[in-house]
C-alpha cells in the first residue's frame, strides 16, 4: 500500500519526539487515527472533550518537550481553541492537527466548514492549511520546527481527502532541529548593569520562568549581593527550591514580604519575567529587565535599563564583575518579614474550620506535608490556586502547572492527564475548584479509562469562590456564584475511581492518607469554607472603597451576624495585606 499523507504525518511526529496524541476521532480525522493505529509508536489518548485534550497536550509538552492534540472537522477542532490559547501564552511546544472537510467542499458554507487559519491565528505562532500532499510535507516540518524553537503552538489544517492522498516526496529536510543557542547580553549592557549594582545598596531580585535554568547561579548572586529573591507564581517551584534568600511571590496571589521588599529596594532586577500585574511593581525604584525576547522589555514595568539576553549567561557575567555587598541589613529585614508572614499563614491552618466549612489552608498545608518531594501539582485558576500558591512548597524537585498567563478555569484535571502520562514515575496531584472540575467533568472518565494514578483534590466550597470575592471587593453583592454540586465522590466511584469525602476537619488527615495510599486514580471532595479569603499584598484604593461599600450595604440591610463573621475572618488577612 502506498504511503499516505496521514502515514507521513505520523512518521514526522515520531521523529520530532511525540509520544501521545490527545483527540476525539471522527470523519476527517479518521485517516490519521488509522495511520497511528497501524504505526503503533504513538499512543492515542481518547479524551472526552478536545479542550481537555489541548490542556493535556500543553502539560505533556511542558513535562516532556513536545505535545500533540487534534480535532476533527468544524466543532471538533473549534473545541481546541481555549487549551491552545493557554499553551501559546506560555510558549509550550504543542502541535495541533485541525482536520477539516474535503478540499472540494471548502468555501461554500458546507456542513462543519470552518476556516482554520482565521480560527487559530491568535492562539498560535504558525497556522496554515495544507491543501495538497506537497504542501503538507513542508508545512508540517515548518510547524514542528516552529514549536520546538520556542515559539509555542503550531497548527496544521488538514483536509480529510489530503490526509488520505498518497504522500509526496519531500524536497526539504524532514529532520527537526532543536536549537540550543544561548543569548548573551552585550558587553556594554553588562557593564551598565554592573555599575548600577555597584552604585546601589539595596538590591532585590525578581525571577520568572526565564530564570529556571539559572537557579543555582541566582542563589549565589543573591548571597553575593545580599539580595532577597522574589518570584512569579509560574516560577515558584523552580526558584524557591534550596533558596535561603527567597521571600515569596508578589501580585494578586502574592505576599506582603515580596511586595514590600521590591518597593523598599534601590534597584530591582527582573530576571526572565514579563510580570503581568504592573500595579504591583514599584514605580520609584530603578528597574532593570533581563529578557531574551526584547519586545517584552518595558511593556509592563517602568524600566531604567533593558537587557536582551538569557538569564544564565547574564548572571554568570555579573558574578565575575560585581562587588560583593558588605551590608546585609536590607536582605535580613525582608527575609525576617517573610518569616513572620509564613507564621501568620499558619494561623489559618491551625484554625482547621468547622463541619462543611473546613479551612482550605489546612487542607493545602497537609497536602504539602504528605505529597512526594518530587510531585507534579496542577492548579485550577481561582481559589484553589490561591491555596496552592501559599501552602505548597518546592522541596527537592516539585513542579507546578497551571493556566498562569491565560487564566482559564477547568485546567487542573486535564493538565494532570498530560503530566501523568509524560512523567509516569512521579506523583501527580490536581488542585481542582468545584467550578473548574465541573466544567470538564467528562474527562474524569479519561483518567479512569487509562487508570492514571492521579490524585484529584476538589476544594468543594459550593461557589465560584474567586468570582464571589471579586464581586464583594468591588462593592457588588455576589449573585449567580452558587454551585449546586453533585456528590463528586459517588460520581468518581461510578467511573471506577476511588471516591472519598471529608466534611469535618478531623476527617481530612485520614481522607488524605487514603487518597495518597490508593494505588490508582482517586478523588477527594473536601467541603471547604466558601468565605475563606485571599487578599493581595496591597489593596488599591478602589478595592478598599468597594469593600467598604459592600459592608455598608450589609449594615443597612441589618445583616449584623454576617458582618461579625466576615470581619472576624477578614482581620487576619488584612493584617497580612496592609
Amino acid at each position: 500500500m502506498a504511503k499516505k499523507v496521514a502515514d507521513q504525518l505520523v512518521e514526522m511526529l515520531v521523529e520530532a519526539g511525540v509520544k501521545r496524541i490527545y483527540a476525539v476521532t471522527g470523519d476527517s480525522l479518521n485517516p490519521v487515527n488509522d495511520a497511528i493505529r497501524r504505526d503503533g509508536r504513538i499512543q492515542w489518548i481518547h479524551v472526552r472533550h478536545e479542550e481537555a485534550g489541548a490542556y493535556a497536550a500543553k502539560a505533556d509538552a511542558q513535562m516532556a518537550g513536545i505535545g500533540c492534540c487534534a480535532g476533527s472537522s468544524g466543532p471538533g477542532h473549534v473545541h481546541l481553541v481555549n487549551g491552545l490559547y493557554d499553551a501559546h501564552r506560555e510558549r509550550a511546544p504543542v502541535i495541533a492537527i485541525a482536520s477539516t472537510i474535503f478540499t472540494d467542499k471548502l468555501g461554500i458554507e458546507n456542513f462543519q466548514e470552518t476556516n482554520p487559519q482565521k480560527l487559530f491565528d491568535d492562539c498560535s505562532s504558525y497556522c496554515h492549511m495544507a491543501n495538497t500532499p506537497k504542501q503538507f510535507a513542508t508545512m508540517m516540518q515548518t510547524a514542528l520546527q516552529n514549536s520546538l524553537s520556542g515559539n509555542g503552538v503550531s497548527v496544521v489544517g488538514l483536509p480529510g481527502d489530503v490526509a488520505n492522498d498518497d504522500a509526496s516526496d519531500i524536497v526539504s529536510s524532514t529532520e527537526v532541529y532543536k536549537p540550543q543557542a544561548s543569548l548573551h547580553p552585550s558587553a556594554e549592557q553588562t557593564d551598565q548593569l554592573v555599575n548600577l549594582i555597584n552604585e546601589n545598596k539595596k538590591i532585590c531580585l525578581f525571577a520568572g520562568m526565564g530564570a529556571k535554568d539559572a537557579r543555582e547561579d541566582l542563589v549565589t548572586l543573591a548571597q553575593k549581593l545580599k539580595a532577597p529573591v522574589a518570584y512569579t507564581y509560574r516560577a515558584k517551584m523552580e526558584i524557591q527550591k534550596d533558596n535561603p534568600n527567597e521571600i515569596g511571590m508578589t501580585g494578586l496571589l502574592g505576599l506582603k514580604s515580596a511586595y514590600e521588599a521590591m518597593h523598599d529596594a534601590d534597584l530591582l532586577i527582573m530576571l526572565g519575567t514579563d510580570f503581568p500585574y504592573s500595579s504591583f511593581l514599584p514605580e520609584k525604584v530603578t528597574t532593570v529587565q533581563v529578557e531574551r525576547r526584547a519586545e517584552r522589555i518595558g511593556r509592563r514595568a517602568k524600566v531604567g535599563l533593558g537587557i536582551q539576553g538569557d538569564v544564565e549567561p547574564t548572571i554568570e557575567a555579573l558574578l565575575k564583575n560585581v562587588d560583593e555587598k558588605e551590608d546585609g541589613a536590607y536582605q535580613t529585614k525582608h527575609c525576617e518579614i517573610y518569616g513572620e508572614v509564613k507564621k501568620r499563614l499558619q494561623t489559618h491552618v491551625k484554625a482547621k474550620g468547622n463541619a462543611d466549612r473546613i479551612q482550605p489552608e489546612y487542607v493545602a498545608a497537609l497536602i504539602n506535608d504528605i505529597a512526594d518531594d518530587d510531585a507534579i501539582f496542577t492548579v485550577d485558576t481561582g481559589m484553589s490556586a490561591v491555596w496552592a500558591s501559599k501552602y505548597l512548597h518546592a522541596k527537592s524537585g516539585r513542579s507546578m502547572l497551571g493556566s498562569f498567563n491565560h487564566g482559564s478555569m477547568a485546567n487542573a484535571m486535564p493538565m494532570a492527564i498530560g503530566a501523568a502520562l509524560a512523567q509516569p514515575d512521579r506523583q501527580t496531584v490536581a488542585f481542582c475548584g468545584d467550578g473548574g472540575i465541573s466544567m470538564l467533568l467528562g474527562d474524569v472518565a479519561t483518567i479512569s479509562q487509562y487508570q492514571l494514578p492521579i490524585k484529584l483534590v476538589v476544594f468543594n466550597n459550593r461557589s465560584l469562590g474567586m468570582v464571589k470575592l471579586e464581586m464583594n471587593v468591588a462593592g457588588y453583592e455576589d449573585w449567580q456564584t452558587d454551585m449546586h454540586n453533585p456528590d463528586f465522590a459517588t460520581l468518581a466511584e461510578s467511573m471506577n475511581i476511588k471516591g472519598i469525602t471529608a466534611r469535618k476537619p478531623d476527617e481530612v488527615e485520614s481522607a488524605l492518607d487514603e487518597l495518597f495510599n490508593t494505588e490508582g486514580p482517586a478523588l477527594l471532595s473536601v467541603f471547604t469554607d466558601d468565605e475563606a479569603l485571599a487578599m493581595p499584598p496591597r489593596l488599591d484604593f478602589d478595592q478598599v472603597k468597594g469593600y467598604s461599600k459592600f459592608m455598608s450595604k450589609k449594615l443597612m440591610d441589618g445583616d449584623f451576624d454576617e458582618i461579625l463573621q466576615l470581619v472576624k475572618k477578614d482581620l487576619g488577612y488584612l493584617k497580612d495585606s496592609l
